[in-house]
């Protein structure tokens, strides 16, 4: 059963896991032992297989696809049996970039993960993501920048937040960027693909 899951999760076969999700949930199944025996281990060997450059980003965004079919059918038997998510994270491009590919990317991997994911969508400026961090409790917040022009605004998001008396961890992304730039914006992170960075969010949390 749960083979089948993943197997048809890294095909992006959208209809078959929507009606795998479906069957399991007739037959009495609860929604977060699907979740947790089909659909993340299928996410982790799609994020292994992504890492190894077995597949690329167009595999990955069918695949990323077909898992949101299959949240989407578990959500509201999760939410009724009770189910927390993994954590909280608040994702966004920072001000001035209107870049969302690499962000959205990360999100539905995240989302595959288990985690809540809340985007804030590009250019968002640093009271945005101080607000969506206080108001959705966030566990995380991520940075996205991919260009030189705009990963200049990240440190004043990471400056806000601390003002606004939030210690949650920022974790940092996107093509100009590089862990040693992450270190010393005094972000708590830096991924340089969608498949690191739910790596990183899993090993912060």
């Amino acid at each position: 059963m749960w083979d089948r899951v993943q197997e048809a999760l890294l095909a992006g076969k959208r209809e078959e896991i929507e009606s795998l999700v479906e069957d399991a949930l007739q037959s009495g199944i609860p929604a977060a032992e699907i979740l947790h025996r089909g659909l993340i281990p299928g996410m982790e060997r799609l994020g292994a297989l992504f890492k190894r450059n077995e597949i690329f980003i167009p595999e990955v965004l069918v695949a990323s696809r077909a898992m949101h079919a299959g949240l989407a059918r578990l959500e509201p038997r999760l939410v009724k049996e009770g189910v927390a998510p993994r954590g909280v994270v608040v994702l966004g491009t920072v001000r001035g970039d209107l870049h969302d590919i690499g962000k959205n990317l990360v999100g539905m991997m995240l989302r595959g993960a288990g985690y809540r994911v809340v985007d804030l969508g590009a250019d968002v400026p640093p009271e945005r993501f101080v607000e969506a961090a206080r108001e959705e409790r966030a566990d995380i917040v991520g940075l996205s920048a991919l260009l030189t022009t705009t990963m200049v605004h990240m440190p004043g998001v990471i400056d806000a937040l601390r003002a606004a008396g939030l210690g949650v961890p920022v974790v940092v992304g996107g093509a100009p960027l590089s862990p040693e730039y992450a270190q010393r914006i005094g972000a708590q992170g830096y991924a340089p693909d969608a498949a690191s960075a739910v790596t990183l969010v899993n090993g912060l949390l």
